[in-house]
């Protein structure tokens, strides 16, 4: 299960940098998102939607998640940019 977080001005989904790789869809996320820790916070308006449509592509059921609610402004907003070139580059031991 994933989670939704969100603020009184945007939203994330949670998902695992590794389920985005296993989906094949780990360079069409874009700078809009956010990463921390092995976690990608995908936007909700653009990236979110591509990896549900993803999961349910691979899958054939809808990905399952639980909204988290901050009412002060998310610590999201502070994380590294999402950026998949980091990603690749850490994997090999670059970064």
């Amino acid at each position: 299960m994933y989670e939704f977080h969100s603020d009184a001005g945007h939203a994330w989904l949670a998902v695992p940098i590794h389920h985005l790789e296993e989906l094949n869809i780990v360079n069409k996320i874009s700078t809009f998102s956010y990463m921390k820790d092995g976690i990608a916070y995908l936007e909700e308006d653009c990236d979110a939607p591509k990896f549900l449509s993803a999961y349910e592509s691979t899958y054939g059921e809808s990905a399952e998640f639980s909204e988290v609610v901050e009412w002060e402004t998310s610590p999201i907003r502070n994380f590294e940019t999402y950026h998949w070139s980091n990603i690749i580059q850490e994997r090999a031991g670059l970064i």
